[in-house]
């Protein structure tokens, strides 16, 4: 944001509208006014910005697009922010398509229906097919062929945006294409996808 602000010094007032985990690509929404700002975390609360990402999980997809419902309830184990499935939890649901099926791993994509911390990858550990590259969450063996196959990040890539100008009210889709780095892991699935998982 820093960066951003020392680009554009005609814009007084850029704040970040919400976050991504640090290893996560993709699409941001960033406010020019205070006044935008608070409409977009109003919107953020109330579900009106619809957050589509990209993730490569671990394992062969069985069947089509499904909605995982499971409440995300904040930990510290070792002193560390951990979030975690739990009936003490707020209510949290994510909907994931299949894209692309690979032997051993999955290409989705991830509608977050509401925006708890580390949502998507809870909900993908949660299902037994962690994402790809997620130290925290995820799969160490699966990550380690991960990285054979070119891997060296976490493969979660916020692909697309859909909400409602905050001010004029028109209504936006913002997408961003999956960087290089993460299109050449899935290329290197393509062509041997037998050895590379």
């Amino acid at each position: 944001i820093e960066a951003l602000r020392q680009l554009r010094p005609q814009n007084p007032f850029l704040e970040l509208a919400h976050r991504l985990d640090r290893e996560t690509s993709g699409c941001l929404v960033i406010a020019k006014s205070r006044q935008a700002l608070l409409r977009l975390h109003e919107l953020l609360r109330e579900g009106g910005l619809d957050k589509y990402y990209l993730a490569l999980l671990a394992g062969p997809w069985r069947g089509g697009t499904r909605t995982v419902e499971a409440a995300l309830e904040k930990q510290r184990p070792g002193g560390q922010r951990h979030m975690a499935v739990g009936d003490e939890g707020k209510e949290s649901a994510s909907r994931f398509r299949p894209v692309e099926r690979f032997p051993h791993a999955s290409l989705v994509e991830i509608h977050l229906l509401t925006g708890r911390m580390h949502q998507a990858r809870v909900h993908a550990a949660h299902i037994g097919q962690p994402i790809a590259g997620d130290d925290k969450y995820g799969d160490r063996t699966f990550n380690q062929v991960m990285k054979r196959a070119g891997l060296g990040r976490l493969f979660l890539h916020a692909a697309r945006l859909e909400f409602r100008h905050p001010l004029s009210g028109q209504r936006l889709r913002v997408a961003a294409v999956l960087p290089p780095e993460l299109e050449r892991v899935l290329e290197n699935l393509r062509r041997e996808p037998d050895e590379a998982c």
